[in-house]
């Protein structure tokens, strides 16, 4: 018996080793603009508190606005992004865990975005074009509501024949286990989104998607929902999921019927069961796993310690896909997902300290 025993030991070595690129993401990368405005501010440009849109024709001065008038921060963001770095963040080494895929200009900004995500120890391979300048996103912050417009400019520019099917692209799609796109790229690359998760089916790794906006399930219904069968995880906040609810013809408000259903809607893989994550800002988190319906309570914080809600549900996407890379359970997913929103509501865009401290 004596000679098992050192295998056995290497067996539980290895479980809790994570290998580069496992986890790969797809997304608009876009540049932050923060900054806390007015009601007034929101109210010119026809904004709502609370609120996801694309910039339209109206909001072309918001943006040089917003920097004139107030005080900006300026944070690499985007949503898939901001979730890929969160979970780098979390899992610290090895480096280049999470991969990330978008398309940026080749001016100051796209300059930043490389540097914050080389600082971030993200693997980021972008598609670089020159006709249209890197995307932003100005994140309007009142109270703690914050609305967002994002200007994908360059984001919107993503090729798949000229960059994810590139050879070496495609091998880190090929390496990685563990996929990530938020719904905002449907608006994008549709056809990138459907390769990768066709492949994720195929080979039974996880796929998972964000409802991301209403407006992804109100006008972008028929790529989402052609994706949606392949979809191994679904995330989305309470006005997300009532949009597609109602989009879907649910006829129910109630957010835990609405993760049943949503659940229970065609699925291509069937060895994985869909999960279904919903957050509800400071109520608890609904996750539907095998036939039940859970809410896990979020970690109390004081409202006066709360600094900017913005990118909230991207770092509680992070947080849980940084354990989901190890196979480790449900319940210490949504734990790390809960951890890496408390931190980040603590400061000013999707930033965090050095290290985390979550064991």
């Amino acid at each position: 018996m004596a000679e098992d025993e050192p295998q056995a030991k290497k067996l539980k070595l290895e479980e809790k080793e994570v290998s580069q690129n496992a986890l790969f993401g797809m997304g608009n990368p876009l540049l932050d603009i923060c900054a806390v405005v007015d009601k007034d501010f929101l109210d010119k440009y026809g904004l709502k508190p609370n609120d996801q849109i694309l910039a339209e024709e109206k909001h072309k001065e918001l943006f040089e606005e917003i920097v004139k008038k107030f005080k900006v921060e300026y944070h690499a963001g985007g949503s898939t992004q901001n979730s890929v770095k969160i979970a780098q963040w979390m899992i610290q080494q090895p480096h280049k865990v999470s991969t990330f895929l978008g398309c940026i200009g080749t001016d100051k900004f796209g300059g930043i975005l490389k540097k914050k995500a080389e600082e971030a120890h993200v693997d980021a391979h972008y598609y670089e074009q020159s006709e249209e300048p890197t995307g932003t996103c100005a994140a309007c912050i009142t109270g703690d509501n914050r609305s967002l417009v994002a200007n994908l400019a360059a984001a919107n520019c993503y090729k798949k024949e000229k960059h994810l099917d590139l050879e070496e692209n495609w091998k880190l799609v090929e390496k990685a286990k563990v996929f990530y796109i938020a719904g905002f790229f449907i608006t994008v690359s549709p056809e990138s989104i459907l390769k990768v998760a066709k492949h994720a089916s195929e080979h039974n790794k996880v796929f998972s998607l964000n409802l991301s906006a209403p407006f992804i399930s109100q006008f972008f219904k028929e790529p989402l929902m052609k994706v949606m069968p392949y979809v191994d995880i679904l995330f989305g906040n309470e006005t997300e999921a009532a949009a597609f609810a109602r989009e879907q013809g649910f006829e129910t408000e109630d957010i835990e019927e609405i993760a049943k259903k949503t659940q229970s809607l065609p699925k291509v893989n069937k060895k994985r069961q869909r999960i279904v994550v919903f957050t509800q800002g400071k109520d608890g988190t609904v996750v539907t796993s095998g036939n039940e319906v859970m809410i896990f309570p979020v970690l109390d914080i004081d409202q006066s310690e709360i600094v900017d809600t913005n990118g909230a549900g991207d770092a509680f996407v992070g947080g849980f896909l940084s354990q989901l890379v190890y196979d480790r359970p449900l319940e210490e997913c949504i734990r790390a997902g809960h951890y890496s929103a408390n931190v980040i509501i603590r400061r000013a865009g999707c930033t965090f300290p050095e290290k985390p401290d979550f064991h």
